[in-house]
C-alpha cells in the first residue's frame, strides 16, 4: 500500500466556511495512532483547532484504535498538538481575534517523507445565502459538463 495515497477529508468545510488563508501543520502522534491513519482510519467531522497557552492544539480528531494494538493503545478522541512555525502561530492568533474566525482543519494526509501533516485554514462562516449560492454554482457545474460531454 503506497502511504502518499492517504487523504482524508473534511468535506463539509468547505460547504460550512470560506478559507481566508490555509497552512500545512505537522501534528504530534503515538505510534499506534500514525498506524492508524495509515490504514486511513481517521475522520475530521467536527474538528477545530484552539490555541492553549501560545500551543496550538487540534480538538475532536477521531482516529481509530489500532486493531493489533495491545494496552498501549490510544484513545480514539483526545487533543492533539499542531506543529507550526512562531510566525504562523502569531499570524494565526491574530486572524482568530477578528469576529466570526475560526481555525478548522480541512485534510490529513502523509507526505513523502511518511510523516502525517494536517491542512488548516483560517475561516469565516457562510451565511446561508452562501451557502445556497455554493450549491448553485456547484449544480450550473455539473450541468455544463453534462451538455459538453453529450
Amino acid at each position: 500500500m503506497n502511504l502518499n495515497n492517504i487523504n482524508i477529508k473534511n468535506k463539509k468545510a468547505s460547504f460550512d466556511y470560506e478559507f481566508i488563508d490555509t497552512y500545512i501543520a505537522g501534528i504530534v502522534l503515538t505510534g499506534t495512532e500514525i498506524k492508524s491513519i495509515r490504514l486511513g482510519k481517521a475522520s475530521l467531522v467536527d474538528t477545530y483547532c484552539i490555541f492553549d497557552k501560545g500551543e496550538m492544539w487540534i480538538k475532536n480528531m477521531n482516529i481509530t484504535p489500532y486493531f493489533y494494538g495491545t494496552y498501549n493503545n490510544h484513545p480514539a478522541r483526545h487533543d492533539r498538538k499542531l506543529l507550526l512555525t512562531k510566525k504562523e502561530l502569531r499570524k494565526l492568533q491574530r486572524g482568530v481575534t477578528e469576529t466570526g474566525n475560526t481555525i478548522i482543519p480541512i485534510r490529513l494526509f502523509i507526505n513523502e517523507k511518511g510523516l502525517a501533516k494536517v491542512a488548516i485554514a483560517l475561516a469565516k462562516g457562510k451565511k446561508e445565502y452562501d451557502k445556497r449560492q455554493t450549491l448553485r454554482e456547484k449544480d450550473d457545474k455539473r450541468e455544463m459538463d453534462r451538455m459538453f460531454k453529450k
